[in-house]
C-alpha cells in the first residue's frame, strides 16, 4: 500500500482542509494522477497520487488536517483496467473475496437523492449539501473561480437563513415572514429605496439580513492576509521613500519591438519584465535589501526570489519567480503570466507561494497614483509600481510631455537604512530611464 501524506505547505501552514476527491473510493488512478483538492491560508493544492492502484479514502470532503496526516492509500498490487472496463470492476476486482460476495442482503448505505439538474456542475461535497438542505443552488451567490459554487457559499447561505429564524434549512416556502423586531424603530420594509449595496465591484453578491447586514465568514487566505500584515506592522519598523521614473525609453522599446517579441515568445512584452531586471541589478549593489533578519542574525541571500502580488476573486496571492536572475525577458513575461493565471484559478503549488526574498507589487493596474506597501515577513523591502500618467516635465530648459510613474519602497528600517533605500530606488529609476544599462548589466 502507498500512502497519501498531506505535503508539507512551508512557511507556516501547519494544516490543510480537504474540498474534495477528484477519485472515487474504489477507482482505480494512476501515478501523479489528481486525487484530490486541498485548501490551504495559501491557495488550493492539487493532491497527486503516489503511486498506480485502487484509492482507498481515510477523511471526507471538509475535514481539517495535518500535515504529514495520511488521508488515503493506494493498492498497488491491483490490476490496472483493461480494454473498455470501468475503473470501479478493477476496484471490485481488487477487494478481498468477502468483499466481492457481500449477500444482497448487506447493500450498500442508502445515497441521497439524486441532485436537481441545476447542481450537475457542483462539487460532490457541494452536490451533498445543496440535496440534503433542499436549496436551490442557483439561488446561493458562488465565490469560487468563475463563479463556482463553493461549499463555504452553502454554509454561508445556510447560516443567514438560520439567523433570520429558519434554523432548519428547509422552511416551506409557504411559511408566513417573521414578525418585525419590536425594538427596531423602522422596519426594513419600510425603509425608503436606496443605492443597492449588494453587488460590490470584483465580488459575489451580499445576502443581507432584516438589519441590513451581511456576516460572511473570512476565507483561510484572506485571515492568513490580515494576520501577515498586522505581524509586519508589529514586528518591523517599516518606512517609505518614494521617487518618480519617466518611462518614455521602455515606452519606445515596446512601441517598436511588442509584435514582434510576442511573435516570437509567445507571450507579450509588458513593463514588469523591465522592472524585474531592474530589481535584479539593484539587489546586487544593495544586498540588504534582498536580506532578512533572524532574531540577532542577518541571512543574505545569492539570488532572487521575485514575488509577484496578484489580486484575485479568494484575495491577494503573491506567487514567486525562483531565481529570476537567471531569466530572460521572455521566460519572465511567461512565468508571470502562468502565475497569475494559475492564482486566479487557484491552482498554485505551495513552493510557487513560498521562499519569496523581495516582492513587486503593482497598484497602478488599478489605478492607484501613489501607495505605500507593506512588507510581507521575512521580507525586508517591497516595491510598488503605480499608474503611468503622461505630465509635464522639465527636460532640459525645454517642457515636454512624458510618461511617469510614481514608485514606492517600503523597507525594514531596522536592516536597511534611509541612505541604501533611497540609493536603491534611484538605481530602480536609473536602470528604467535607461535600457540599455539593463542589457549590459551597468
Amino acid at each position: 500500500m502507498a500512502d497519501l501524506i498531506i505535503p508539507s505547505g512551508g512557511e507556516s501552514v501547519t494544516q490543510v482542509t480537504l474540498l474534495r476527491w477528484a477519485k472515487k473510493e474504489g477507482e482505480y488512478v494512476r501515478r501523479d494522477e489528481v486525487v484530490a483538492e486541498l485548501e490551504t491560508d495559501k491557495a488550493n493544492v492539487d493532491l497527486p497520487a503516489t503511486a498506480s492502484g485502487v484509492l482507498h479514502t481515510k477523511n471526507k470532503p471538509g475535514d481539517v488536517i495535518k500535515v504529514g496526516q495520511v488521508i488515503g492509500q493506494i493498492d498497488e498490487s491491483a490490476p490496472a483496467p483493461t480494454g473498455k472496463a470501468p475503473a470501479a470492476a478493477a476496484a471490485l476486482a481488487a477487494k478481498p473475496a468477502q468483499t466481492q460476495t457481500a449477500p444482497a442482503a448487506q447493500p450498500a448505505p442508502q445515497q441521497p437523492k439524486a441532485a436537481p439538474a441545476e447542481a450537475d456542475d457542483l462539487s460532490p461535497a457541494v452536490r451533498k449539501m445543496v440535496v440534503e438542505s433542499g436549496v436551490n443552488p442557483r439561488s446561493i451567490p458562488g465565490t469560487g473561480p468563475g463563479g463556482r459554487l463553493l461549499k463555504e457559499d452553502v454554509q454561508r447561505y445556510l447560516e443567514e437563513r438560520s439567523a433570520e429564524g429558519n434554523g432548519n434549512g428547509s422552511a416551506p416556502a409557504s411559511a408566513p415572514p417573521a414578525p418585525p423586531i419590536p425594538a427596531r424603530p423602522e422596519p426594513a420594509a419600510t425603509r425608503p429605496p436606496g443605492p443597492d449595496f449588494s453587488k460590490p465591484a470584483g465580488q459575489a453578491p451580499l445576502a443581507f439580513n432584516a438589519d441590513g447586514v451581511a456576516r460572511v465568514p473570512m476565507s483561510k487566505i484572506r485571515r492568513r492576509i490580515a494576520s501577515t500584515l498586522v505581524q509586519a506592522q508589529q514586528t518591523a519598523a517599516i518606512l517609505t521613500t518614494f521617487n518618480e521614473v519617466d518611462l518614455s525609453a521602455i515606452s519606445e522599446i515596446r512601441g517598436k519591438y511588442k509584435e514582434k517579441f510576442e511573435k516570437s515568445y509567445g507571450v507579450g512584452l509588458g513593463f514588469m519584465s523591465f522592472f524585474a531586471r531592474a530589481t535584479v541589478l539593484a539587489l546586487r549593489e544593495f544586498p540588504q535589501v534582498n536580506a532578512f533578519i533572524d532574531g540577532e542574525d542577518i541571512l543574505y541571500h545569492n539570488y532572487v526570489n521575485l514575488g509577484v502580488a496578484v489580486s484575485t476573486e479568494r484575495g491577494l496571492t503573491v506567487p514567486v519567480l525562483r531565481n529570476v536572475e537567471h531569466m530572460s525577458f521572455a521566460k519572465i513575461e511567461s512565468e508571470i503570466k502562468r502565475l497569475a493565471n494559475s492564482s486566479r484559478e487557484g491552482k498554485l503549488g505551495i513552493p510557487e507561494l513560498s521562499g519569496g526574498t523581495f516582492t513587486i507589487t503593482n497598484g497602478g493596474v488599478y489605478g492607484s497614483l501613489l501607495s505605500t506597501p507593506i512588507l510581507l515577513p521575512p521580507q525586508s523591502a517591497i516595491l510598488g509600481m503605480h499608474a503611468i500618467q503622461k505630465r509635464p516635465m522639465a527636460i532640459g530648459d525645454k517642457i515636454e510631455i512624458r510618461p511617469m510613474m510614481y514608485v514606492a519602497l517600503s523597507y525594514d528600517h531596522r536592516l536597511v537604512d534611509g541612505r541604501d533605500s533611497v540609493s536603491f530606488l534611484v538605481r530602480i529609476k536609473e536602470y528604467l530611464e535607461d535600457p540599455a544599462r539593463l542589457m549590459l548589466e551597468i
